[in-house]
Formats: structure tokens, C-alpha cells, sequence
């Protein structure tokens, strides 16, 4: 009897919900391919680590991370209660305000036989702390195919990496994608898509998670940080092809809420009512659609079409 012995087989970790809300506790739930009884499961929060960082490269998909890059990326810490393990195989994560990653693992027999880690998985969070933050420029979290959008990470630290999640669900790093330059990351000429960015510090830090949509037509015009119920806040319409001058059609929920000469919309002090998915349309284009969310702290705008794995 004693000691432990790994197995290859690595479990799966969901997490829901996958972008936090004030007061809401996040369950995590693991996994594993026999799902018969005896197994103990652990739980860890993944914390960034940058200098020992290692990438994939597949002959076919550059970037793309296999199972020693991902983890070499993260150090483990054991989450309260985790210590010897819990006979369930889901655990609540109460008051997480920020931006976090999960791993989880299992184990069984005497000796112990320990799987691998699951793969990270996320929460996120659109709040900006001052320890680490993501900022969009031009702001806003729909741009078009033709614009080069600069990602910023700022806060308490010297070394820093932009992640992404894309529709795809391969991890990435801008560095392998578009390119980096000490704390700022450019995406130009980006395909269409719709992907979870966020910055990850040196010191251990996630900033808050943008989810940024590429278009090539029309998009919605919102900003992309959160602003205090009761301030104004106004929408807008862009066109790739030509410059907007009037006429244009915006929607809330789907139905018609402003229809006139005006090219924006303004609400003047934002209240629960306000919130709702919100779209502009244009000489017969659509938007895609953009999330309003009111509350006495913040209000965040979010972009609804989140890949499957985020929703």
C-alpha cells in the first residue's frame, strides 16, 4: 500500500456560468471517462504563470496548444476543501468577482492513481480591476475585417500575454496569431469571427475579458467597458462600404424601438427596463446583436453571438 501512480486519462471540467454576474456562485463539474464509484475529485484554481510559457505548433494550425503547452502556461493552486479530495464530483465557487481559470483531476485506489489535469477552463468577468485590465482600441466589441484593433494590458506588472478563446475552441496567444509588443497586442485584418480575449500578467493576475466579433458589413456601435445606471448612453451604426447619414432602424429584442432620420440612438439614463439584446440595421443590413445589462453597479455590453463552448 502507499504512494500514487497517474493515470493518462484526463477528466473534463465545465463551468457555469461562463461569465459572472454580481452575487452569482460558479459550479464547476468534472468528469471522468469511468464514472463508477470510488473516485475523489480535486479542485484548483490556475494561475498564470508567463516565464515558463511553451507553444504548439501544428503543421496545419499554427498556434494551436497541446496538452504540455496549455499546462506548462499555469501553476495550480488547491481551491478550500480541495486538500484530500471531495466524494462529489461538482464544487461551488462563491464570491469570484474576477476574471479566473479552474483545472480539476481525479483520483482512486490505494495506491492512488491520480489522472492528468483536465484542461483550464474559464470564467469571465467585464469588470476592470487595477491590477490588471484589457483595453479595446477603437472602443467598442464589434469591428470590422478591415480595421486593426489594438488590445492594451495594463496594471502591476512588467511581462504580460493576450489570450485568446476562439470559435474553434483552441487555445491561443497573440504572439503565435498577430503580434505582440510588451503589453499590446494587434489584430488587423482578423477573419470573420468571434472570440473571448483577456490579458494574463506576470504577477498572477487576469484582467477582465472582452468578447470582440469581426464583421465586414454593419455593426453596432457600444462601448465596451461598463457605466452606472442612471448615466446616458449612446448606440450606433456603422457601415464598411459607405458612411451613414441617416435612415437607420434599431431594434431592441427584435422589435422596432427607433425608426427615423437620426443615425444613433441615445438613452438618457439607463434603467433595468433598458436591458435587452440591441441590433441596428441599415439599407436592408442587419447588425449583429449586442447585450445591454443595467444594474445599480454597471452596465455591460456584451456581444450576444458567443461561441457554443461560452454559452
Amino acid at each position: 500500500a502507499g504512494g500514487s501512480v497517474t493515470l493518462t486519462c484526463s477528466p473534463v471540467l465545465t463551468v457555469s456560468p461562463s461569465w459572472l454576474s454580481p452575487g452569482v456562485s460558479v459550479t464547476l463539474n468534472c468528469s471522468v471517462k469511468d464514472p463508477s464509484a470510488g473516485w475523489r475529485f480535486y479542485w484548483y484554481k490556475a494561475v498564470p504563470r508567463l516565464s515558463d510559457m511553451h507553444y504548439f505548433y501544428h503543421n496545419r494550425h499554427p498556434g494551436w496548444m497541446n496538452y504540455h503547452g496549455v499546462h506548462d502556461s499555469y501553476s495550480y493552486d488547491l481551491l478550500p476543501g480541495s486538500t484530500n479530495g471531495t466524494e462529489q464530483d461538482s464544487y461551488i465557487v462563491d464570491g469570484q468577482t474576477h476574471t479566473a481559470g479552474y483545472v480539476c483531476r481525479a483520483a482512486r485506489g490505494d495506491p492512488v492513481f491520480y489522472t492528468h489535469y483536465s484542461e483550464p477552463k474559464f470564467v469571465w468577468s467585464g469588470d476592470v480591476h487595477s491590477l490588471a485590465s484589457l483595453t479595446v482600441s477603437p472602443d467598442g466589441v464589434q469591428h470590422f475585417t478591415s480595421d486593426s484593433v489594438l488590445l492594451s494590458c495594463e496594471g502591476n506588472s512588467t511581462k504580460w500575454r493576450v489570450k485568446s478563446l476562439p470559435e474553434n475552441s483552441y487555445w491561443s496567444y497573440c504572439s503565435n496569431w498577430r503580434r505582440m509588443t510588451r503589453s499590446t497586442c494587434t489584430i488587423h485584418r482578423y477573419r470573420l469571427s468571434a472570440a473571448v480575449f483577456w490579458c494574463e500578467s506576470g504577477s498572477r493576475e487576469f484582467s477582465n475579458a472582452v468578447n470582440i466579433t469581426i464583421q465586414d458589413h454593419i455593426i453596432l456601435v457600444s462601448p465596451v467597458h461598463s457605466v452606472t445606471e442612471g448615466e446616458s448612453v449612446t448606440l450606433g451604426c456603422k457601415c464598411w462600404t459607405e458612411k451613414i447619414l441617416s435612415n437607420v432602424t434599431f431594434y431592441k429584442n427584435d422589435k422596432l424601438i427607433q425608426y427615423d432620420t437620426r443615425v444613433d440612438m441615445k438613452i438618457s439614463a439607463v434603467s433595468k427596463s433598458d436591458e435587452g439584446f440591441y441590433r441596428c440595421e441599415y439599407s436592408g443590413n442587419l447588425s449583429p446583436q449586442s447585450w445591454i445589462q443595467s444594474s445599480i453597479v454597471n452596465m455591460c455590453f456584451d456581444y450576444l453571438a458567443l461561441p457554443d463552448f461560452i454559452q
